[in-house]
C-alpha cells in the first residue's frame, strides 16, 4: 500500500521587527531607510487596537463612532535603547596599511575593494583604493573651520539594482505636507502639476518654473499700487510684461502647431496605410474568388473532355457503324459486365423503388407493438441463462455419453410439466397492491360493583372511631409525662417569680441605662451633624473644582476639534485652489485647441475656396485657349487649303510627274534601305551564332569522351 505525503516547506521570515536596533549585522544604507524600517515597526499590525468611547459607547451611527483606531502607547523598546541611526560608526575602522605583495586578481577582486569616502562627495571610481589626504585644498583656513565629528575611512553604499520600485510602481505616493503659519514656499506652485502631467518635470515645465520665478522677482519690483504717482510706471511694467506674455504664448502656440502638423501628418500615413492594406485585402479576396471560379470552369472542361474522349474510343471501336448483336453468353460469363454492375449513366438506378420495399408494422413502429412483442417474447431471450458444459474424461465415454442424454431427456420433461403447469396457473397478485392487516381489538376495560350507601356510612364512621382513639391514647401518654416530671416544673416556677424590691431596683437600673444610652445618642448625633457640615463644605469646594476642571477641559476640546476643523477647512480650501487652478489650466488648454481648431478650419476652408478658384480659373484659361488654338488652327488651315488649290489649279502634266517622282522616291528608297539593313545583321548574327554552338558542341564532345572513359 502506498502513502502520498505533502512536504510544505516552512515559511522563512527574512526579518525581524526590531533587527535594526537589536541586530549588530542588519546594515542600512542612509538615515532614510532607518526612519523607514522604524516607521514600519511603529505601525505594527499588533500594536493597532480599538479603543472605546464610553460617551456614545452603544451608537451605531457614522457620525458619532462607538470606538476608534489608535496605536498602543507602550513601547516593547527599552527607553534606554537609543533608536537614532548609528551611521557609520557601526562598521570597523580598517586599518590603512596595505600589503604591496598581495595582489588580489580574478572574478573575486571587487570583495577586497571599497569605494573610498572623501569629503564632499567627489566622483572616484568604486574598484581604486586611494589613500585620504591630510590637508583638503578646498577647505577654508583653519581659525574659519568649524567644528564637526570626524569623517571615517570607508561607509557602505547602497547599490541599486535592476529592478527598482519605479518599474512596478504606476502613480508615485505624494504624502500630506503641513506649511508653517505665515509662509507660502515656492513648492506650492507646482501643486497643479501631477504625475504624466507635468510629472517627472520636463524642459518645459522647467521652463514654466523659471518664468513663474521671474514674474515673482517682477512682482516684487512693482511700485505699489497706493502711490499714485507711480501708477504710469507700474502700468507700462505691467504692459511691458504682458506683451513678453503675448510673445512666448504665440511661441507655444507655433510648437503646439508644429506638433499637431507632425500629429496630422503621422494620421495621415496611417490613413494611407490602412487603406493600402484595405485594398490589398479586397484584391486577394476578388483574387481567391477568380481562383475558385478558374478551379470550378478547369474541372468542368475536364469532364467534358473525358466525356469526348470516351465518345471518340467508342466509335473507334465500330468505326464502320455495323450493328452488332448481344452475346448473352459472354455477359452473364464476364461479372464486370451490365448485367451483374449495371452503371447509372446507361440509365439503370438499382437502388429506384426501394421504398416499397419498407418493412411497415405496428408492432416496430409504435411503442404500445413493443411492449406486446416484449411480452410474447419467452423468458430465455429477455434473460439468456449460460449453461457450463460438462467435461468428459477419456475413460466410460460411452456410459457418461449415456448419461448425458438421460438428463436431457429429464430435462426436456421437466420443461414440458412446467409448461403445461402454466396453463393452469393463477396469475400473480400485483406487485405494489398488498393487504393491510389490522390489530386484534383490545379486550374491554373491567369493571367494579358500586357499594351501597349504607357500607359507605359505616366505614366512615370506623374511620372517624380510630381518629378519636388515637388522639385520646396521645393525650394520656403526655399526661403520664407531666406527672413524672411535676417536680422539675415546679423549681422552675420558684425561680422565675421575683420579689417586689428587686423588680423596683430592675426598673431603676433600666431607666440609668436608658438615660446613658440617650446622652450617647445625642453626642454621635451632633458628631454627625459637625460632619456633616465639614463634609458638605469640603464636597461643595470640591464639587466646584471638578465643575471647573470638566468646563476647562471641554473648552480644550472644543479648542483642539475648532482648530483641527480650521486645519481640514485650511487643506479643503487648498485642494479646492489646486482644482480650479488645475481646471483653469484645462480650460485655458481646452481654449487654446478650440482656437487652433478654429484657426486650422479656416485655413482649411480658405484653402478649399483658393482651390476651388484657382481650378475654376485654370479650367476657362484651357478652355478660351483651347477656342483661340482650334480658331487659329482653322484658319491656317483655310489659308493653306487656298493656297494649295491656287497651286493645283495652275500646275501643269511635268510638274505633276515630278512631284509624284519626288514621292515614289521619298517611299521606295528608304525601305530598300532597310531591307539591306536588315540583312547585314543578320548575317552577323547568324556568323556569331555559328562560333557560338561550334564552342558548345566541342566542349559537349569533350565532355561525352572524359564520361566515356571514366566509365571504361
Amino acid at each position: 500500500m502506498t502513502t502520498t505525503q505533502t512536504l510544505q516547506s516552512a515559511k522563512v521570515q527574512t526579518q525581524r521587527r526590531y533587527d535594526y536596533i537589536y541586530d549588530p549585522l542588519f546594515t542600512l544604507s542612509s538615515n532614510r531607510d532607518h526612519a523607514r524600517e522604524r516607521y514600519k515597526a511603529y505601525i505594527a499590525p499588533d500594536r493597532v487596537k480599538k479603543v472605546p468611547h464610553y460617551g456614545p459607547m452603544f451608537s451605531g451611527l457614522s457620525h458619532f463612532p462607538n470606538q476608534q483606531i489608535q496605536i498602543d502607547s507602550c513601547d516593547p523598546v527599552p527607553n534606554f535603547m537609543s533608536r537614532k541611526w548609528q551611521g557609520y560608526q557601526k562598521q570597523p575602522v580598517q586599518m590603512n596599511t596595505v600589503n604591496p605583495h598581495l595582489a588580489v586578481s580574478g572574478s573575486d577582486r571587487y570583495k577586497y575593494s571599497r569605494r573610498p569616502i572623501i569629503p564632499f562627495l567627489q566622483q572616484v571610481p568604486p574598484d581604486v583604493l586611494l589613500q585620504t589626504t591630510r590637508v583638503d585644498p578646498t577647505m577654508p583656513p583653519p581659525e574659519q573651520q568649524q567644528s564637526r565629528p570626524p569623517t571615517p575611512l570607508t561607509w557602505t553604499v547602497g547599490v541599486q539594482t535592476m529592478y527598482r520600485e519605479s518599474e512596478a510602481q504606476t502613480d508615485p505616493y505624494t504624502p500630506e505636507y503641513v506649511t508653517e503659519k505665515g509662509t507660502v514656499p515656492e513648492l506650492l506652485t507646482l501643486a497643479s502639476l501631477s504625475y504624466t502631467r507635468g510629472l517627472p518635470a520636463g524642459l518645459a515645465e522647467v521652463e514654466m518654473i523659471e518664468r513663474a520665478r521671474e514674474k515673482r522677482a517682477w512682482e516684487k519690483t512693482l511700485p505699489p499700487v497706493d502711490d499714485v504717482s507711480q501708477l504710469s510706471k507700474r502700468r507700462a511694467m505691467m504692459e511691458e510684461l504682458e506683451r513678453k506674455e503675448w510673445v512666448i504664448r504665440e511661441k507655444e502656440i507655433e510648437k503646439l502647431q508644429q506638433v499637431r502638423l507632425q500629429v496630422l501628418k503621422q494620421i495621415l500615413e496611417k490613413r494611407e496605410e490602412d487603406n493600402n492594406n484595405t485594398n490589398t485585402e479586397r484584391l486577394n479576396a476578388i483574387w481567391s474568388k477568380k481562383q475558385v471560379a478558374k478551379d470550378a470552369k478547369f474541372k468542368k472542361m475536364r469532364t467534358e473532355n473525358i466525356k469526348a474522349l470516351r465518345k471518340l474510343a467508342a466509335e473507334r471501336e465500330n468505326v464502320e457503324g455495323k450493328l452488332s448483336r448481344r452475346n448473352v453468353v459472354s455477359d452473364y460469363s464476364s461479372f464486370a459486365s451490365q448485367v451483374y454492375a449495371p452503371q447509372t449513366r446507361v440509365g439503370v438506378f438499382l437502388d429506384r423503388g426501394s421504398e416499397l420495399y419498407n418493412v411497415k408494422n405496428r408492432y416496430l413502429n409504435t411503442y404500445e407493438g413493443l411492449l406486446e412483442l416484449e411480452n410474447s417474447l419467452p423468458d430465455y431471450v429477455t434473460q439468456p441463462r449460460i449453461k457450463l458444459p460438462n467435461l468428459i474424461s477419456g475413460k466410460g465415454g460411452a456410459k457418461k455419453r449415456f448419461e448425458k442424454r438421460l438428463k436431457e431427456l429429464d430435462d426436456t420433461a421437466e420443461l414440458i410439466k412446467l409448461e403445461k403447469e402454466k396453463q393452469f396457473e393463477v396469475p400473480a397478485p400485483p406487485r405494489f397492491l398488498q393487504k393491510v392487516v389490522r390489530p386484534p381489538p383490545r379486550p374491554p376495560t373491567p369493571s367494579v360493583d358500586t357499594p351501597s350507601e349504607e357500607d359507605e356510612r359505616r366505614e366512615l364512621a370506623v374511620i372517624f372511631l380510630q381518629q378519636l382513639l388515637r388522639g385520646r391514647a396521645i393525650q394520656n401518654m403526655m399526661q403520664e409525662g407531666k406527672e413524672k416530671r411535676m417536680e422539675l416544673i415546679d423549681e422552675l416556677r420558684s425561680t422565675e417569680a421575683l420579689k417586689p424590691e428587686e423588680e423596683k431596683l430592675n426598673k431603676e437600673a433600666k431607666k440609668a441605662a436608658r438615660a446613658v444610652q440617650r446622652k450617647q445618642r445625642m453626642m454621635h448625633h451632633k458628631e454627625n451633624l459637625a460632619n456633616e457640615m465639614l463634609e458638605g463644605m469640603g464636597g461643595k469646594n470640591i464639587g466646584q473644582m471638578a465643575d471647573f476642571l470638566s468646563k476647562e477641559l471641554v473648552r480644550l476640546q472644543e479648542e483642539q476639534r475648532i482648530h483641527a476643523f480650521a486645519l481640514l477647512a485650511e487643506r479643503k480650501r487648498r485642494m479646492r485652489e489646486a482644482e480650479e487652478s488645475g481646471k483653469r489650466q484645462v480650460e485655458e488648454r481646452r481654449r487654446v485647441e478650440e482656437d487652433e481648431i478654429w484657426r486650422q478650419m479656416c485655413n482649411c476652408h480658405q484653402g478649399t475656396m483658393e482651390t476651388y478658384l484657382e481650378d475654376i480659373i485654370v479650367r476657362s484659361v484651357d478652355r478660351t485657349a483651347d477656342e483661340q488654338a482650334r480658331q487659329e488652327i482653322q484658319a491656317k488651315a483655310e489659308k493653306i487649303n487656298d493656297i494649295a488649290y491656287e497651286l493645283e489649279s495652275k500646275r501643269d502634266r511635268l510638274q505633276s510627274e515630278n512631284m509624284v517622282a519626288e514621292l515614289v522616291y521619298s517611299f521606295l528608297l528608304p525601305e530598300v534601305e532597310k531591307e539591306t539593313l536588315r540583312e547585314n545583321v543578320k548575317r552577323e548574327q547568324r556568323r556569331h551564332i555559328l562560333a557560338a554552338h561550334s564552342v558548345i558542341h566541342g566542349q559537349t564532345s569533350d565532355i561525352e569522351k572524359e564520361g566515356e572513359s571514366s566509365k571504361q
